[in-house]
């Protein structure tokens, strides 16, 4: 079994490839977004445009949460307006918003003041899909790292918008919990999650792809466990998660690092 790996490694990336190597498992570094001939890997852990540019090629799949995923969910669970729009529409926004790509970094996090200060359609196609979600402060913020329906491991990253981590929380994980058994069938079997506390509950703050997000305090075997589900070989994709497969997108000119996030 071998783990495929970017150029540039990450903190994360290394405690990854440590955790691979202490199991027994190959991993494998490019120094190219191209795939050298005879090479096979059927895992990997990077960022969208290296993973569009190698895993088709090497037959894997890697899988991600629906573009609408978070706009679909209950509003008890966002706590907050957010809805799932082609970029093109944003434009008309005459209202602070927070404005993001469901999955990638082409439209850039941030609050945007309004639809006029989006990435224009001369660097964006008009069609492609953003999250526009109400402007809301997140107290603090954690990753979970879910398997098969279960909250394997986890981190705090953030406290009121600054990098911050520590440990996971059992009222994080328990909301993780409550997530899983009411909304996990619309999420592919290994995932990531993001929640936080707004306004004093609990609330999803979005959904990340497992192999392409930082693990920050989380256990890093436990992360290794839902990475190798989440972008593994195409022929042993179930049922339940061949919806989910990425679909390979055109990578940004200005982002070739193939670093995960």
């Amino acid at each position: 079994m071998t783990l495929l790996l970017p150029p540039r490694l990450t903190g994360s990336a290394r405690r990854l490839r440590d955790a691979a190597h202490h199991r027994g498992l190959r991993t494998v570094r490019l120094t190219s977004f191209d795939v050298p001939p005879g090479l096979r890997a059927g895992h990997l852990h990077a960022g969208p445009a290296f993973a569009d540019a190698v895993a088709p090629a090497l037959g894997i799949a890697p899988l991600q949460a629906p573009e609408d995923w978070l706009a679909r969910l209950p509003r008890a669970y966002t706590r907050r307006e957010v809805r799932a729009v082609p970029i093109g529409e944003a434009y008309g926004l005459r209202r602070p918003a927070f404005v993001k790509s469901p999955n990638d970094k082409e439209v850039p996090a941030r609050v945007y003041t309004d639809g006029s200060r989006l990435p224009g359609p001369d660097a964006v196609d008009p069609a492609t899909t953003v999250l526009v979600c109400d402007v809301v402060e997140f107290t603090a913020e954690y990753r979970l790292y879910l398997l098969d329906g279960a909250v394997r491991t986890g981190s705090r990253y953030a406290r009121r918008g600054r990098p911050d981590v520590g440990p996971l929380p059992r009222e994080a994980a328990d909301f993780g919990a409550a997530l899983l058994k009411e909304c996990g069938h619309t999420l592919p079997g290994a995932i990531v999650v993001d929640v936080g506390v707004t306004g004093g509950h609990w609330a999803v703050v979005e959904a990340n792809a497992a192999w392409a997000s930082g693990m920050y305090a989380a256990d890093p075997q436990r992360v290794l466990d839902v990475v190798l589900r989440a972008a593994g070989p195409a022929g042993a994709l179930t049922d339940r998660d061949r919806p989910f497969v990425r679909t390979p997108a055109p990578a940004p000119a200005a982002d070739r690092s193939g670093s995960a996030r």
